[in-house]
């Protein structure tokens, strides 16, 4: 603590022992300004603004009007122009409309229980097009999670699905599950955009450890707010700092950026919500039947439709290039959509339901 709370203190105590100091006998909060205005002042500057724009025969009603207004009813001194002014702006009371600014959604709003902190979400990006002074190309697969600040990083020469799935595996058998694991659209992470009802391998991984894969909507920005910041954190104080002689070497420098974060992100990582343990006696096996729950963050098109998984679906013809999240239950056979508004986050009702079934092949 500071050593002007320490001082307020002894001041308070007067001598006494500090279990022995009534601490509620000065009222809670800051003491009021000597020079605010009473609130009985400011309800008079409105009702008489009202009153001017009802029945001025000027038609003024601003805060010179209001002023002067003050000023023949009494000779007692009212607030200023400028005061009325304030009054006026702070409120509501001006024919002007300045923008309003809303206060920014939680991390993780449009997944409810993400935002109220009952679950942890870890976001997974690759960072492409790096190359090593000599012709190696370098590709590096990111995580970070939203609650915790959780990171890790994979530089490899080439990332595919399967060193996707490798890295994904490593990293949580140490760290253990979250409840949500969100991507982009990459087709290594979602599967091949080439033919509809395509669930790629990172997926189905997802799906046989029960965590719940989110993907980003297309072009829009905030909801990879932090793993694109981790990216750029990556590039600038591990890529960009030093000149790397080899692929092993990057790895190397990454790994130590890593445990270096880790360790000052402790405190964060003890708040967030827990992780589920890896189940020991869980086998990789991508033929297993899918159950569970995908989930898609799109946004309609000017006739109320989005597109997932290749198909288009009707979500609403009056919720047009609106945010929606579109949750596919794979074991109930169905899709149901929700709204998605960052001006009031708390509110998600259920537009409507499409059903849906997995086709029945097998995964190659």
């Amino acid at each position: 603590m500071s050593l002007s709370t320490v001082q307020w203190w002894v001041r308070r105590a007067a001598g006494e022992r500090l279990d022995r100091v009534d601490w509620e006998d000065h009222p809670t909060g800051c003491r009021p300004a000597v020079n605010r205005l009473a609130v009985e002042t400011e309800e008079l500057v409105l009702r008489l603004r009202r009153e001017l724009k009802a029945t001025s025969d000027l038609g003024e009603y601003g805060a010179v009007a209001i002023h002067r207004e003050l000023l023949t009813q009494g000779p007692r001194v009212g607030p200023s122009v400028r005061t009325i002014g304030r009054v006026l702006e702070r409120r509501g009371a001006l024919d002007g409309r300045r923008r309003l600014r809303h206060p920014a959604p939680p991390p993780g709003w449009y997944l409810p229980a993400v935002a109220g902190r009952a679950a942890e979400l870890d976001s997974f990006d690759i960072v492409a097009g790096l190359v090593i002074r000599g012709g190696t190309d370098v590709e590096v697969l990111n995580a970070i999670s939203l609650h915790g600040g959780l990171a890790a990083s994979w530089p490899r020469s080439e990332i595919t699905a399967k060193t996707v799935v490798e890295s994904l595996l490593e990293h949580w058998r140490t760290v253990g599950l979250p409840a949500y694991a969100q991507f982009d659209n990459d087709t290594r992470f979602q599967g091949t955009h080439t033919q509809p009802n395509s669930i790629g391998r990172v997926v189905r991984i997802c799906l046989s450890l029960k965590i719940v894969p989110v993907f980003a909507p297309p072009r829009e920005t905030g909801f990879q707010a932090a793993i694109e910041n981790f990216n750029g954190r990556w590039q600038a104080k591990v890529w960009a700092r030093f000149e790397h002689v080899s692929l092993a070497a990057l790895q190397t420098q990454s790994a130590k950026f890593v445990a270096a974060l880790r360790r000052r992100s402790a405190p964060r990582l003890e708040a967030a919500p827990p992780r589920r343990l890896f189940p020991a006696d869980w086998i990789l096996d991508l033929q297993r039947p899918l159950q569970g729950r995908m989930i898609f963050l799109r946004r309609t098109n000017d006739r109320g439709e989005v597109q997932l998984l290749g198909n288009t679906y009707l979500v609403a013809p009056t919720w047009v290039h609106r945010l929606v999240r579109a949750e596919v239950h794979l074991d109930a056979e169905r899709i149901d959509f929700y709204t998605l508004r960052r001006r009031d986050p708390s509110a998600q009702p259920l537009l409507g339901t499409a059903p849906y079934a997995v086709p029945r092949k097998r995964f190659v």
